[in-house]
């Protein structure tokens, strides 16, 4: 997911791959609401996997930290579209129907949506609007956004509870997070908004619990899971680099081998 949680700007959109990608942010800032046009993806967090398939509608659940993997078919493209459902129009719907969110304890990434006619004929119009100049089309995309969340709502009245759930993360345990979700590419602050915390609590906080600052101990954390999948599971580095959270076979490489002395191939 690449849009920006700051971002005021309609995000609506049309992605195609030719090739596997597991690339982009590991971290959900808005609910998204896609359909499946061709390929599949699989989506997994530390408890779950996801599978999305041709023709498949879901709904991706904001705050939540995620890898991605899009494979095109054979011979053919990876086609999505996506529209990030941003709190400013959510919070402006609610306030148009009256309603206010019961708490939920959800703890899913992904929710698949069963296919409905005015799902498949909203999406498919869409397109015609994604073949405009972004820059004279932001006012049509941000009422499509709207009528979106009015089908979702309409067709499916049980997702009115995660849409219009408002509530920032509270403060939970550092160590337990951080041990469970080391292998996530993401930049610190979105560490320390998961967990609660202002950056600079966390990492206070972080220092008294590892005795250690997070840039160092993430990676060393991430070295210490790629040597034992490589040594113990039989994977190659190409395979293990992104698994645990770094950005580029190279800078993996180079860290490993300053580590242990060796480099990852040579395990």
């Amino acid at each position: 997911m690449t849009a920006s949680k700051d971002d005021k700007t309609p995000q609506v959109l049309y992605s195609c791959y030719y090739q596997r990608t597991r690339e982009g942010e590991h971290f959900i800032p808005e609910h998204v609401f896609s359909y499946q046009i061709s390929g599949t993806m699989t989506a997994w967090d530390a408890k779950n996997t996801y599978h999305s398939k041709e023709g498949d509608f879901r709904l991706s659940v904001r705050n939540r930290l995620a890898k991605f993997a899009k494979q095109p078919p054979e011979n053919g493209e990876f086609k999505v579209i996506s529209l990030f459902l941003d709190q400013e129009t959510l919070q402006e719907i609610s306030r148009e129907i009256n309603y206010t969110a019961k708490k939920t304890t959800l703890d899913i990434t992904a929710i698949p949506i069963a296919s409905n006619p005015l799902y498949v004929s909203f999406m498919e119009s869409l397109l015609a609007y994604l073949q405009l100049p972004q820059e004279n089309n932001q006012e049509l995309l941000r009422l499509k956004i709207k009528e979106a969340v009015y089908l979702l709502i309409k067709i499916n009245p049980e997702l009115k509870d995660i849409l219009f759930d408002f509530s920032e993360p509270g403060k939970i345990d550092l160590e337990a997070f951080m041990n469970k979700n080391f292998h996530f590419n993401v930049h610190l602050k979105r560490f320390a908004y998961l967990t609660g915390r202002s950056l600079a609590t966390f990492k206070r906080d972080f220092q008294k619990i590892f005795q250690d600052t997070p840039s160092h101990w993430l990676q060393q954390r991430r070295l210490q899971e790629a040597y034992y999948l490589i040594s113990n599971k039989a994977k190659t580095p190409s395979e293990v680099y992104i698994d645990v959270g770094f950005e580029d076979l190279s800078h993996f490489s180079f860290a490993f081998k300053k580590k242990y002395g060796v480099s990852p191939s040579k395990v």
